[in-house]
């Protein structure tokens, strides 16, 4: 897959999403590589800003807190550290296979720290952002939407202590991570931890005015995209370096991610095997990118 003579359906070097701008963004070959997905317009009385963005953000500003003020002996492990992220808290949850575990399980935490994620996803509103995600996901990309359901699906029927963020119908991500601010501004990388041909679900919260700062850049592909809150994307985390600016001093921002995680530890004879299947497997996992047959605009 060439990401040479990349197309975006934009007319700006500077792309937007929000409620009215839902494009992909493809490759030389038409598959669709990125999703902006925005948010969604407000129906019969329902104001996403209002009943989703803003108390997700508020319940992770809580969050933060607490996360920040753990005791001493605690915040060395699972406060304020320099990550390959940023120097925010960044905590994953969820069925994963990282870390050196011998079969896909939960990741571990302290009962604190499950009782603040717990509290979490219990909030309408992050039920609801996980169900838009899912929504844009089987959109954008139906093939690693099913791909992601029915891997899924196995794990949790080969084991039933997998415990799930969220249930299937809402989220076919097996894990989420937050981003805890409270100025969340990620430094470029990439998740080299999760699946090579996946897409992982990115929406931004905070109180921050996305024209001063927020923004998310994709390096390889030269990139700056405004990403105001409330709004979710699409990205290959695996393999496009990305980051996020700045935002100004007053302002606040988290974000919150779904995505799939690989073993970063193998034995020599899983190593050798995965090293002759790279290519196979790689192949195979770009044929589930959804082709774009609609107009296309060139940046």
């Amino acid at each position: 897959m060439q990401l040479l003579g990349l197309f975006i359906l934009s007319l700006s070097r500077e792309s937007s999403i929000g409620t009215e701008s839902r494009h992909p963004l493809v490759d030389a070959d038409n598959n669709i590589l990125v999703g902006l997905g925005g948010f969604p317009p407000d129906r019969n009385g329902s104001n996403w800003q209002r009943d989703v963005a803003k108390p997700a953000a508020e319940a992770m500003r809580a969050a933060a807190i607490d996360i920040y003020t753990l005791p001493r002996w605690m915040r060395k492990r699972y406060g304020r550290s320099s990550n390959r992220r940023g120097g925010h808290a960044a905590k994953s949850v969820g069925p994963s296979m990282g870390g050196g575990q011998p079969h896909p399980q939960n990741l571990s935490h302290t009962p604190r720290l499950l009782a603040i994620f717990s509290a979490l996803f219990a909030l309408k509103c992050f039920e609801r952002i996980a169900g838009w995600g899912n929504t844009l996901f089987e959109a954008f990309s139906p093939d690693l939407f099913n791909y992601y359901r029915t891997k899924l699906t196995e794990v949790c029927e080969n084991d039933p202590r997998i415990r799930l963020n969220f249930p299937l119908k809402f989220s076919v991500f097996s894990t989420a991570t937050f981003n805890f601010g409270p100025a969340t501004i990620t430094l470029p990388h990439i998740d080299f931890r999760n699946l090579a041909w996946g897409w992982c679900s990115i929406t931004a919260l905070g109180d921050y005015d996305p024209d001063f700062g927020g923004h998310l850049v994709l390096w390889d592909l030269k990139l700056v995209i405004r990403f105001p809150p409330g709004s979710t994307i699409f990205i290959p985390s695996a393999i496009l370096r990305h980051s996020n600016t700045n935002i100004r001093d007053h302002e606040y921002r988290f974000s919150f991610t779904a995505d799939v995680e690989q073993s970063k530890f193998t034995t020599a004879a899983e190593h050798e095997r995965r090293r002759r299947d790279k290519e196979r497997r790689w192949n195979e996992g770009v044929k589930m990118f959804q082709k774009w047959d609609g107009p296309i605009r060139t940046l």
